[in-house]
């Protein structure tokens, strides 16, 4: 482990202690200025001290027990948010029963105070690590405690993995170097290449790397864990790029079938209950977004027609759910004659686009009326997005396992387009991301997609 990253983590601890004992006092205020219902058998704050003490070292091992201090650099907020409730929770019951055991009850703050201190916790302590981790943001992104990155394979997809590196230096990762046994490949876009395989233990020690990035999703097995085994000996973190395969199995399960033992590489996540949970959302969050946001959807329509010429609404077949076709909804953002000379593959740029298609384009207004289809049940709020036909047919013989991203709805957002691949960019990445979302499918991942969306469209990130 670095200096650096020891340090921020001691530094974490510290101002996690420090909201913890806010939060508890804070609590004690707020509950004798509660008057309904009048505090009883409050004792003075000097007489909780003691619980003080056993409340922030309960919380303090939870979060540890979480690993909450030393979490990868990409974790997002969200999941972040979602760690620090489930820790401040158990933690919380865990205080009190210990609190229970070695106080003998002298001391029981008041429900009242407990609910106080729960919520408050939660609050102090994310709010903090927000601002702890834009400081952090900042450093990384001016050349502060950065970690070097070795990344064998300079095809497509270790090319991408160091384009992502690039466009968001506040993780503080720096590509240093490939790794590549094509002879003829000396550089990858300005970053040099040390060498084949055998050169990994060299590069390492050479460029003093952090952190191996393997990136060839089709190598053999066999061969994969060779290259790891090359990085055993040295002192960095080794991460793989998942094929297919490790992708579907990333949650193995055994079991049997009357006795006979079987293991479970893929279980289907959104079924039973499940659906139905999603199918509310879907009507709650359509019918709320269609109410407030219908201002602004006539302001779009008028603006539209005025323009240029055609119709205001974009209506195209697209397949969804078990390979059915359906007709989805969106604002024109092409010229009428767009199409005229056949379908044709959005870029960037594209100059079918009219003037006003740009911008809608550019903060996905022109997707908002796709939650007319949520409301008739074609399509989910999240989910792999849908295809035309003639794609569809494309891809089903060229990418493999393409037809499953069809065992759920079509979303207006998804996995795949939060993780920037939309627009003219790889299929099998899409369907990799798309494939991720339908096996590993829970409602606080589709929450995170729609937060992670409104981010990029209000920043006016999408390119297409």
């Amino acid at each position: 482990m670095k200096r650096t990253d020891l340090f921020f983590a001691i530094y974490q601890a510290a101002s996690d202690l420090a909201m913890f004992t806010f939060a508890f006092v804070l609590a004690y205020f707020l509950r004798l200025s509660t008057e309904v219902p009048a505090p009883q058998n409050i004792a003075p704050l000097s007489g909780y001290l003691r619980v003080i003490v056993i409340y922030d070292l309960t919380l303090l091992v939870t979060f540890a027990f979480y690993k909450l201090y030393f979490m990868q650099r990409s974790f997002s907020r969200l999941d972040e948010l979602y760690y620090v409730f489930v820790a401040v929770s158990v933690g919380t019951v865990a205080a009190i029963a210990v609190s229970a055991l070695v106080l003998k009850s002298e001391y029981d703050p008041p429900r009242l105070m407990l609910a106080y201190m729960w919520l408050l916790t939660i609050f102090f302590v994310f709010s903090l690590r927000v601002i702890n981790g834009f400081i952090m943001a900042v450093f990384r992104a001016h050349g502060w405690d950065q970690h070097k990155v070795l990344i064998i394979g300079g095809g497509s997809v270790g090319r991408r993995i160091m384009h992502t590196i690039r466009e968001s230096p506040e993780l503080g990762y720096r590509v240093v170097g490939f790794i590549d046994n094509d002879p003829g490949l000396k550089e990858v876009e300005g970053v040099p290449v040390c060498g084949g395989e055998g050169c990994i233990v060299e590069a390492i020690r050479e460029k003093k790397v952090d952190e191996v990035i393997i990136a060839l999703p089709h190598a053999p097995h066999q061969e994969i864990i060779s290259l790891v085994s090359l990085c055993g000996g040295e002192k960095v973190s080794v991460r793989v790029y998942p094929d297919v395969f490790q992708m579907i199995s990333s949650e193995v399960s055994i079991g049997d079938l009357s006795g006979m033992p079987l293991v479970s590489i893929r279980d289907a996540a959104l079924r039973g209950w499940r659906l139905g949970a999603k199918r509310i959302i879907d009507l709650v969050f359509s019918v709320a977004f269609l109410v407030i946001f219908s201002p602004l959807l006539l302001f779009m329509a008028l603006l539209i027609k005025l323009d240029s010429p055609g119709p205001v609404f974009y209506v195209q077949e697209r397949v969804g759910l078990d390979g059915k076709p359906f007709q989805v909804i969106k604002f024109r953002s092409m010229k009428a004659d767009a199409e005229a000379n056949g379908p044709g593959w959005t870029t960037a740029n594209d100059p079918r686009r009219t003037r006003l298609g740009t911008f809608l384009r550019r903060f996905s207004i022109d997707e908002m009326p796709q939650f007319i289809n949520v409301l008739l049940g074609e399509m989910s709020v999240v989910g792999p997005r849908p295809e035309r036909p003639v794609y569809v047919e494309q891809f089903r013989k060229q990418v493999p396992r393409y037809m499953d991203r069809h065992w759920e709805k079509a979303g207006v957002t998804g996995w795949a387009q939060v993780n920037g691949l939309r627009g003219d960019t790889s299929i099998e990445e899409r369907t990799r991301y798309d494939l991720y979302y339908i096996e590993n499918w829970s409602l606080l991942l589709d929450f995170k997609i729609i937060l992670r969306t409104i981010w990029v469209a209000l920043s006016g990130k999408n390119a297409y």
